[in-house]
């Protein structure tokens, strides 16, 4: 049954093509002369309508027109369309010219031919996609469980691609609010109904202007923007309580009807511009497995990603602390889905606070901390130096007091800003 489907649905395109090509000649007739068509004899419009039709079955078949599949009717099967249709009506027009010098056809009804033609055959097609598509989005709009509302990050083929598969899906994981522009050159206009916001630096305007239907995640789209722009970009995700994950590259996209498009989380590479330094792997197991470990600032940049890399290590338990509980709530859901069996203690607790950090060591017992937490932003600290003294000197001293205090074995400090 399976090898005759397919079969059968060519057949049927086949025949479909042959009863349209049959029909475009006197409908091209008709268009061209109106009333007066009465004036040609009726046996010579037969007679040339069955002439067209064996010409196109001996034509289309060999042109590949029953290779495609018009759920999936593209720009390529359009092309093959248009040879054949060309060639048809070549091959008609030289024919009738040799057997009856085409004595009662106008000469411009080749070139109608065509045009009517072409639309009888790509018309069904693509209307019959268009109709699929259609099917899809309201299946997916019906569905009740609405998807994580996500921001792109560039207006290319890549977010096309993304918005169109995330459109076909139902139950997609991602609702789409809308897409940045980096140059913006496409601001104000829409790809698939989904509007171009604005550009990067208009960020904090459009979030105010999304209001309670602000995204939670920036995905990237686009494979060749610079490790300036990329860490620019992180910056105003989590500045924005968003995370921020990419798209694969167009021809690693995944085909097929039941398919999804992977996003994954930001590579450090994509930051440094460079390979990423190869880790030893062993020596960094042997240091946490089996031991409690603590990671302040575990919801930012740097934070979230000592967060992955230590649950993958096995730790007997890990705490996170951040001060943001949006980035908390995010980190612990992502440790949660990438080491299920580690036990987690997530702590909504600011390290300037000695009380609050007492009590997160009390219940951790740690025996690593890794101490991420800190103001980074040079230009903002610079205007903010109280709330700067306050993060980066007296909270990590309140970092480095507890473990002494609680006798954990090892305090590793991360980044220079502090």
């Amino acid at each position: 049954m399976r090898t005759k489907l397919p079969l059968s649905r060519a057949n049927i395109a086949y025949a479909h093509d042959i009863f349209m090509a049959a029909v475009s000649l006197p409908l091209s007739l008709w268009l061209r002369m109106g009333l007066s068509i009465e004036s040609v004899p009726l046996d010579f419009i037969v007679q040339s309508t069955a002439l067209f039709a064996i010409i196109a079955t001996t034509v289309f078949l060999p042109m590949g027109l029953y290779k495609g599949i018009w759920r999936y009717a593209s720009m390529n099967d359009l092309i093959q369309i248009t040879k054949a249709v060309t060639l048809a009506v070549l091959a008609f027009a030289l024919i009738l010219f040799v057997i009856s010098r085409a004595e009662y056809l106008p000469r411009s009804l080749p070139i109608i031919n065509w045009f009517v033609l072409m639309a009888l055959l790509g018309g069904p097609r693509f209307i019959y996609r268009l109709f699929k598509d259609r099917h899809l989005e309201l299946v997916a709009d019906n569905n009740e469980k609405p998807g994580i509302p996500v921001l792109l990050m560039g207006a290319g083929d890549e977010a096309e691609t993304f918005i169109r598969a995330i459109r076909r899906q139902p139950g997609a994981a991602y609702r789409i609010i809308g897409v940045l522009d980096a140059k913006g050159g496409r601001v104000g206009r829409h790809i698939h109904d989904v509007p171009v916001l604005g550009t990067p630096d208009q960020l904090e305007m459009i979030m105010r202007r999304l209001g309670a239907d602000r995204p939670q995640r920036m995905i990237v789209t686009k494979s060749d923007f610079n490790p300036t722009l990329m860490k620019k970009l992180l910056n105003l995700a989590e500045a924005h309580g968003m995370t921020m994950a990419r798209l694969p590259g167009l021809t690693a996209f995944q085909t097929g009807v039941g398919d999804e498009i992977e996003v994954t989380p930001v590579a450090v590479e994509d930051l440094l511009g460079r390979p990423q330094a190869v880790l030893d792997r062993p020596a960094m197991r042997s240091l946490v497995a089996g031991r409690r470990v603590l990671i302040t600032g575990a919801g930012g940049t740097i934070g979230g990603e000592l967060s992955r890399q230590i649950a993958a290590l096995g730790p007997a338990e890990i705490g996170l602390v951040d001060s943001a509980e949006f980035n908390l709530y995010s980190i612990d859901l992502e440790v949660a889905e990438l080491a299920p069996d580690i036990a987690r203690q997530p702590h909504l607790a600011d390290i300037r606070s000695t009380q609050a950090m007492s009590a997160v060591f009390t219940a951790l017992k740690p025996e690593l901390v890794f101490h991420a937490a800190a103001l980074k932003h040079v230009p903002i600290v610079e205007d903010h130096v109280a709330e700067g003294v306050q993060t980066n000197i007296t909270g990590s001293r309140n970092v480095a007091d507890l473990c002494r205090e609680h006798d954990t074995q090892i305090m590793v400090l991360i980044s220079t800003d502090k």
